[in-house]
């Protein structure tokens, strides 16, 4: 769910990061500073390597690399994806992907329910028509939400691809990517998803809600990808980006922003162990959420587990949630962090998390202060340590409770990582990662 935000600047500042998305005919190598597991023939018979973040714990992940002859595919479309995903149950498998497979490539219209109504839906909700104390649960099957309900579930069934256990999908190439598809990788283990450009779904039906907020807002799905109740899970030199549909070009409606995405990456309902390495993350608001509540029935399945390694990313223009964490022992390091005037923050502080941010690289533009970097919604202990900000060593909690003393942060995660592979001089991050991060940069 979205705030209406500008995101002009952004979308403008970001073309070299843009360059990157489905229609990237070529980009640099990743360079002397990319970590060397880069270097192999075959990206899918690659594992992660020891110590390479939380996804190393235990068994590791190794994905589809023990796959016969019979579980390697290449595929091209969206039906070809969808047959190799199904083929062989949970045997080891390797799906290499070749050029852009759009799911939505006939349009929104495909999905629509027979009689829906876009106009019509605005004539029957308008504020100033249906008032703002109660949403649209209630509606029939035949009223305009009830039609936009089948349309969206016609959608849902249509773009969700489930991945099994022991999946690699890797990207061949410099152009390979998804448009429009949300990976749901539920209730599986040992998952690699590499060298793929993942263009955000949009979400062709989002439902107006008038009890959301002070005036109502517009409440979208689809998370590019979904890491829900699985373990061992490794998303290496991907890019996540809104590319052709960002918020900048999105229309206003009663006077929101008509808001057509959710997140770019989610782990959540007891998700462990997992390792995103040198992706970028781009042109987008709530970017990744670790924990989807703060409930007590939710809580029973997350305390313990939501263990994360963030390393290498490239984080651009992006609003807020580069994660927001409840629950877990997230580690975020030897990440680069540039933000916008449209900039919320970075780190959010959730309930029962324990975040360790060291080595990190934050470029601010002028009049954005480093207190944002940390956002407390709620109090629990984070480490944040031998962080650069614009190019100077700066203690993060330290200017935070500075400048925001109603939301004071407790020093002091309680762990001490151990999964780490190289870490990188601070003052080097921003050029290696810039180099090396995002699809079309392995061997």
């Amino acid at each position: 769910m979205r705030t209406p935000k500008s995101r002009a600047r952004a979308v403008a500042a970001l073309a070299g990061c843009t360059a990157l998305v489905l229609s990237a005919t070529g980009t640099a190598s990743a360079g002397p500073h990319a970590p060397a597991h880069t270097t192999a023939r075959d990206l899918g018979r690659q594992v992660l390597p020891a110590n390479d973040g939380w996804a190393a714990y235990g068994t590791g992940t190794t994905g589809g690399a023990a796959a016969d002859a019979a579980h390697v595919h290449t595929v091209t479309t969206w039906a070809q994806f969808k047959a190799a995903l199904a083929a062989g149950g949970s045997a080891p498998k390797i799906i290499k992907v070749k050029g852009v497979i759009d799911a939505v490539a006939e349009g929104c219209d495909s999905f629509a329910a027979p009689g829906y109504d876009f106009d019509a839906y605005l004539a029957a909700y308008a504020p100033e028509t249906w008032g703002l104390d109660t949403d649209l649960t209630a509606e029939p099957d035949d009223s305009p939400e009830g039609l936009r309900r089948a349309s969206a579930a016609a959608q849902d069934r249509a773009i969700k691809a489930d991945i099994p256990a022991n999946t690699t999908i890797v990207g061949v190439g410099r152009g390979a990517g998804f448009k429009g598809v949300s990976l749901q990788i539920k209730g599986v283990d040992n998952v690699i998803v590499r060298n793929l450009t993942l263009e955000s779904p949009v979400d062709c039906f989002p439902q107006w809600d008038p009890t959301d907020g002070a005036t109502g807002n517009w409440n979208s799905e689809y998370d590019t990808a979904v890491v829900y109740g699985s373990t061992h899970v490794w998303l290496d030199h991907n890019t996540f980006t809104d590319g052709s549909h960002p918020d900048s070009a999105a229309p206003t409606h009663f006077g929101m922003l008509y808001q057509q995405h959710d997140g770019q990456l989610d782990i959540v309902r007891g998700a462990n162990h997992v390792t995103a390495s040198w992706n970028v993350f781009t042109e987008h608001d709530k970017t990744i959420l670790i924990g989807n509540s703060d409930s007590e029935s939710t809580a029973v399945g997350d305390r313990g587990r939501l263990k994360a390694t963030f390393h290498h990313n490239l984080f651009s223009g992006l609003v807020e949630r580069a994660p927001r964490v409840r629950f877990g022992q997230v580690d975020s390091y030897n990440n680069h962090f540039v933000a916008h005037d449209d900039y919320s923050y970075s780190f959010g502080i959730g309930k029962e998390s324990r975040l360790v941010a060291e080595h990190n690289a934050f470029t601010l533009p002028p009049g954005v202060s480093a207190a944002k970097v940390l956002k407390r919604w709620s109090v629990a202990p984070v480490t944040a340590a031998h962080n650069l900000v614009n190019g100077r060593i700066t203690d993060l909690i330290a200017v935070h409770n500075a400048e925001i003393p109603a939301e004071t942060l407790e020093s002091g995660a309680g762990w001490t990582p151990t999964l780490r592979t190289r870490v990188d001089p601070v003052r080097s991050v921003a050029r290696i990662v810039d180099r090396g991060a995002g699809a079309g940069r392995l061997g």
